[in-house]
């Protein structure tokens, strides 16, 4: 599985942008799917997934009610919609796919194929 994302850029605080995920080479409903962001000088830690058969959401405490991950079966797509952006939610954000079950969501280690970054920055 090949994972493409883009849409990053430069945003002033309080804008919106929306990241896109392509994935090519599988099967994209059988996938869980999620979205991973990297700071300078931090781990990569989770954003959000969204689980291959029911569409089930997850998403981090520090993006909830200002981010949305959804999914297009029919265009093997995956997007982040990010509004209300922050200066903290700088990073470059890699899209993730994998088999897990729903329990393992927010874990690093249970993706298996990983997309390159796009860098998000925001502005203050």
């Amino acid at each position: 599985v090949q994972l493409q994302a883009s849409g990053g850029g430069l945003v002033q605080a309080g804008g919106s942008l929306r990241l896109s995920c392509a994935a090519s080479g599988g099967t994209f409903r059988a996938l869980n799917m999620a979205w991973f962001r990297q700071a300078p000088g931090k781990e990569r830690e989770f954003v959000a997934a969204s689980f291959r058969n029911s569409g089930n959401s997850v998403y981090a405490d520090s993006v909830k009610g200002r981010f949305t991950i959804s999914r297009d079966n029919t265009k093997s797509t995956m997007y982040l919609q990010m509004n209300a952006l922050k200066p903290e939610d700088t990073a470059d954000y890699y899209c993730a796919a994998g088999s897990q079950v729903l329990s393992a969501l927010r874990v690093r280690s249970s993706y298996r194929y990983w997309g390159q970054g796009t860098q998000v920055t925001v502005s203050s």
